[in-house]
C-alpha cells in the first residue's frame, strides 16, 4: 500500500467544532488566556492571587519574584484576557483608594484545570513508575 493510499481524503476525520454556538467566549478569547497563562511570570502572579483570593499589587509584587519594570505589564496581560479582576477600594484607615487584584472564575479553572491538572498527572504518573 503506498503513502497516498494510506492518506485518502475519505477516511480522515474532521474534529468537532472547539466551542458550542452558544459559548460566552470566542476561539481567540480562549486561546489570548491559554497565551497569556504559558508565560511563567504571568503563571506565577495568576498562582499567588488563586492561593491568596485576593493582593494589593505591592503585596503582589512581593509574593513573586518578578522584575519591578514587567510586573505591571504581565499584571495587564492577565487583567485584559480575564483571568484576572483589577478593583479599587478605600481601606478604613487611608486617605485615597488603593488597586487589589483578585483572579476571575475563570483565573481559577484555567489555573486548576489547565496548567495545574497537566501538572498533577505528571506526578501521579512518576509516581505509579517510579
Amino acid at each position: 500500500m503506498s503513502e497516498t493510499d494510506r492518506h485518502r481524503t475519505d477516511e480522515v476525520r474532521q474534529p468537532e467544532p472547539p466551542l458550542p454556538e452558544e459559548s460566552g467566549l470566542t476561539l481567540e478569547e480562549y486561546l489570548a488566556m491559554q497565551r497569556a497563562i504559558g508565560h511563567s511570570t504571568r503563571f506565577r502572579i495568576l498562582r499567588a492571587l488563586v492561593a491568596n483570593d485576593e493582593l494589593s499589587a505591592s503585596d503582589l509584587k512581593s509574593t513573586v519574584d518578578v522584575e519591578p519594570g514587567n510586573f505591571h505589564y504581565h499584571l495587564d496581560e492577565l487583567v485584559d484576557v480575564g483571568l484576572v479582576d483589577r478593583r479599587k477600594r478605600r481601606t478604613a484607615d487611608s486617605q485615597g483608594f488603593f488597586t487589589y487584584y483578585r483572579p476571575t472564575a475563570m483565573g481559577r479553572g484555567i489555573l486548576e484545570y489547565g496548567v495545574e491538572e497537566l501538572m498533577r498527572r505528571e506526578r501521579e504518573f512518576n509516581d505509579a513508575y517510579s
